[in-house]
């Protein structure tokens, strides 16, 4: 199930977005994704949380933050379930237009964009890693 997130899922949350980035960015040293925990943390509330919760578990969410998909994370053990569509899908049923970030070297990440219609608009070098990433952005269509 879908929803908006809880204040009591902020643990949860700060779990998952330390495990998934880890796991998805073997490219970029762990001590990267430890070392702006903390700074996550604070700016987390920030942005339009969903998350999905399965048996009263978060296994995933998502951050918005006015069009910017700050990201979508997914619980290893419940990816490839359609579960990173349905967050995106809520967002497009929010906004006309959304962008988001992603290394080059997340290849499964930017498959999944490309076919939720994601287009890469730019590539540049990300200053904190010095790992190429791309601007990608989504446009609802006016059918």
């Amino acid at each position: 199930m879908i929803r908006k997130f809880k204040t009591k899922d902020f643990e949860d949350v700060m779990d998952l977005w330390l495990s998934t980035n880890i796991q998805a960015h073997s490219f970029i040293h762990r001590d990267y994704w430890t070392s702006n925990y903390e700074l996550v943390k604070e700016m987390l509330p920030n942005a339009e949380l969903f998350v999905h919760e399965r048996d009263g578990k978060v296994m995933a969410f998502m951050g918005v933050d006015n069009g910017y998909i700050a990201g979508i994370f997914v619980s290893n053990e419940v990816q490839s379930q359609g579960i990173g569509r349905q967050l995106l899908e809520r967002a497009k049923a929010v906004y006309d237009e959304l962008s988001l970030t992603v290394y080059q070297k997340n290849e499964k990440a930017i498959a999944f964009y490309q076919r939720e219609q994601f287009v890469i608009r730019q590539e540049k070098t990300d200053e904190n890693t010095n790992e190429i990433e791309y601007l990608m952005m989504w446009r609802k269509s006016s059918l």
